[in-house]
C-alpha cells in the first residue's frame, strides 16, 4: 500500500512538472504578462508539489499533507474564479472570503517552513503580529492595526500580497528560466563550461582557480543560485585547486566567491533581474546592458586576486590534454542557447518567449552527441529537476506576500525611506552601509532573491531621495542582497565550499569574503559613478570604464597582499 502511494505521488509530481513546462511555455508564447490564471495555476501547482516532495513520514502526517493539498487547490481556485467579484466588493468581503484568505495565508507560511525552514515562520508571525497590533508599536512605526481575518483578506486578495510581484515574476519569467537551466545542464553544456576554461587557462599561474572563476561565470549566469553553482562546479574545481597547491580553505573560498558573480551576469542574472524589470517597468534588455560591465568587473576582480594569490604561493596548474581552440571548435554549439536568449531579448521579445526558444535549442543540440541526447526519459528528468529547483523560490511566495502586504498595509514602505535617511544623517555612504546590514540580516534566513525584493521595496525610495537614479538604486540593493551567501556569520555558499574542500568553515567563509570584495565596492560605484550604470554621454561612460578597469586591478592587487610580501622579501635580502 505504501509503495503504491509513493508511485502514485511520483506520477502526480511528474504530471505536475510536465504540466508546468507545457502550460507556461504556451502562456509565454501567447501572453507576455501573467494573468490571474497564470499566477493562480502556478501557485496551486507549487503548493501541491511542495506537499508531495516535502511530505510527512507518518501516516497521520500524510493525511494532513493531502488535506493541505485539497485546501490549497480550493483556496487558490476560489481566488481565481472570484477574482473580478472580489475586486468589486473590496472593503465589503463576505465571511467566506475572509475564511478562504486566512486558510491561504496560513498555508503559505507552512509551505515556506517545509522548504526554507522555521526562520520564515518566525518572520511571517512577526509581520502578521505587527499588522494586527500596529497601534501598540512605537510612534515611529505605528499604524492603526486591524483584525487578523481582515489583515489576511488584504494580504490574500490585493495585488501587493501573495499574488503580487513575486508570483507574477515567477509565473512569467523565473519558472521558464529555471527549467531552461535544467535542460541546458541535461544537454551536456556544463561539461563544456568547465572543459573550455580548463584548457584555456588551466596551465597558467593559479590555473585551476582561474578555471573556477570562468566556469562559475558561464554556468552561474543560468543556474539561478550561488549555492547550486558552488556545489555543481565546485565538485570539480575545488579538488583541482587543492591538488595544484591551494590551501583547502582558500580553494573552498574561491569557488563561492566566483559563484555569486553568476547572479550579476547576463543574460539571466539568477532571478533578480526579472524582478527588477517588474519593479522598474524597464525592458529586461536595458537591465542586461547595464548589468554586463559591472558583472565583468566583478569576475575580473576575483580573477586578479586569484592570480596574485597563486603568484604569492608559486602555484601553477597542469596543462590540459586538449587544446582550448579544439574544444571550442568541436563544442561551440553549447553556447547557442545563451546566444539565442540574448539576441531575442535584445530584439524586444519577452524573456519567457526567449527562454522557450533557448530550451528548445537545448533539446536540438543535445542530439549532436549520442551520450547527451534528450529523449522522453531525459526530458522528464530535466522537467522534474527544473520543477524541484523552482520550488525553492516558489515556496517563498506566501511569506513574501505577507511581508510586502503588511509593509504596504501599515504604510511602513512610505516611512522607511525617512527612517533610513534620518539614521544615515542624509549620507549616501551610510545609507548603502545600512542597506548592506539589513540585507545581510535578512539573507540569514531568506533566499537572496526574496531578500532583494523585500529590501528593494523599502530601501530604493531612500536611495532615489538621495539622488541615485532608479535603476542604479535597484542594482545597489540587488548586489548587496547577495552578501549573505559569502559574508559571515551565515554564509551558506561559503559553507558549501568548505564542505567540498574539507576545510575549516570559518577560514573558508573569511576567504570567500576576501575574494568577493568587489561585491561591496560595486554598490558604491553604482551610487557615486553615473557612468557605471550607463548614465551620461558616451565619452563619459568610456572614461568611467577605463578608470574602473584600472581601479579594479589596483584594488584587487592591493587586497591580495602580494606587495607586502615583496617588501618583506627585499628587507630580508638587504
Amino acid at each position: 500500500m505504501y509503495d503504491e502511494l509513493k508511485r502514485f505521488e511520483q506520477i502526480l509530481f511528474d504530471v505536475c512538472a510536465i504540466g508546468l513546462l507545457f502550460f507556461y511555455s504556451y502562456a509565454a508564447v501567447i501572453s507576455p504578462a501573467a494573468t490571474q490564471y497564470h499566477r493562480g495555476i502556478y501557485v496551486i501547482i507549487t503548493y501541491v508539489l511542495v506537499f508531495l516532495l516535502y511530505r510527512s513520514k507518518t501516516i497521520i502526517g500524510r493525511v494532513v499533507d493531502y488535506i493541505f493539498i485539497i485546501l490549497s487547490i480550493l483556496s487558490i481556485s476560489y481566488w481565481i474564479y472570484n477574482f473580478e467579484a472580489i475586486n468589486y466588493r473590496t472593503g465589503a468581503e463576505t465571511p467566506l472570503d475572509m475564511g478562504i484568505a486566512v486558510v491561504g495565508v496560513l498555508l503559505g507560511i507552512e509551505l515556506a517552513r517545509r522548504v526554507v525552514g522555521n526562520v520564515f515562520v518566525i518572520i511571517g508571525v512577526i509581520m502578521l503580529s505587527y499588522g494586527v497590533y500596529g497601534d501598540y508599536m512605537p510612534d515611529l512605526v505605528s499604524h492603526a492595526g486591524d483584525t487578523f481575518p481582515s489583515l489576511c483578506t488584504s494580504i490574500f486578495y490585493k495585488s501587493d500580497g501573495i499574488f503580487g510581484i513575486m508570483a507574477n515574476v515567477l509565473a512569467t519569467y523565473i519558472l521558464l528560466f529555471v527549467l531552461f537551466g535544467a535542460f541546458l545542464e541535461k544537454c551536456g553544456a556544463q561539461k563544456f563550461f568547465i572543459d573550455f576554461p580548463l584548457a584555456a587557462v588551466g596551465h597558467k599561474i593559479g590555473g585551476p582557480a582561474k578555471v573556477a572563476v570562468i566556469a562559475s561565470g558561464l554556468f552561474g549566469s543560468i543556474s539561478g543560485s550561488a549555492i547550486a553553482n558552488t556545489v555543481s562546479t565546485g565538485a570539480f574545481t575545488i579538488p583541482m585547486m587543492k591538488k595544484a597547491g591551494f590551501k583547502p580553505h582558500i580553494a573552498g573560498g574561491i569557488e563561492p566567491a566566483a559563484s555569486i558573480g553568476g547572479m550579476f551576469m547576463p543574460p539571466i542574472m539568477g532571478a533578480g533581474g526579472f524582478i527588477m524589470a517588474e519593479l522598474t517597468g524597464l525592458p529586461y534588455s536595458r537591465i542586461m546592458l547595464v548589468a554586463l560591465f559591472p558583472a565583468i568587473m566583478y569576475f575580473f576582480s576575483v580573477f586578479v586576486m586569484v592570480h596574485y594569490e597563486a603568484k604569492k604561493n608559486n602555484i601553477v596548474g597542469e596543462k590540459s590534454e586538449r587544446n582550448a581552440w579544439e574544444i571550442f571548435k568541436a563544442e561551440w554549439y553549447y553556447t547557442i542557447p545563451l546566444i539565442i536568449i540574448t539576441i531575442f531579448m535584445l530584439y524586444g521579445y519577452s524573456p519567457g518567449y526567449s527562454a522557450i526558444l533557448g530550451l528548445a535549442s537545448c533539446i536540438v543540440i543535445s542530439w549532436f552527441r549520442k551520450e547527451t541526447r534528450i529523449g522522453p526519459k531525459e526530458f522528464l528528468e530535466a522537467a522534474r529537476s527544473g520543477a524541484e529547483s523552482s520550488l525553492k523560490i516558489g515556496a517563498t511566495v506566501g511569506v513574501i506576500g505577507i511581508i510586502i502586504g503588511v509593509l504596504t498595509f501599515s504604510g511602513l514602505v512610505l516611512t522607511f525611506a525617512d527612517i533610513v535617511i534620518e539614521l544615515a544623517g542624509g549620507s549616501l555612504v551610510m545609507t548603502i552601509l545600512l542597506i548592506a546590514l539589513a540585507s545581510l540580516v535578512l539573507g540569514m534566513g531568506v533566499p537572496v532573491t526574496a531578500a532583494y525584493l523585500i529590501t528593494a521595496v523599502v530601501a530604493v525610495p531612500a536611495l532615489i531621495h538621495l539622488g541615485v537614479n532608479e535603476l542604479a538604486a535597484h542594482m545597489i540593493v540587488y548586489w548587496l542582497s547577495q552578501d549573505s551567501n559569502i559574508t559571515p556569520p551565515v554564509c551558506i555558499a561559503a559553507f558549501a565550499g568548505a564542505t567540498i574542500a574539507k576545510a575549516n568553515m570559518w577560514k573558508t567563509a573569511f576567504s570567500a569574503f576576501k575574494f568577493a570584495k568587489f561585491l561591496y565596492l560595486g554598490p558604491f560605484l553604482f551610487g557615486f559613478v553615473p557612468g557605471f550604470s550607463l548614465t551620461g554621454t558616451p565619452a563619459d561612460i568610456i572614461k568611467t570604464f577605463i578608470l574602473i578597469i584600472f581601479g579594479t586591478w589596483l584594488y584587487s592587487y592591493l587586497l591580495s597582499g602580494i606587495w607586502l610580501k615583496s617588501i618583506f622579501s627585499r628587507k630580508q635580502a638587504a
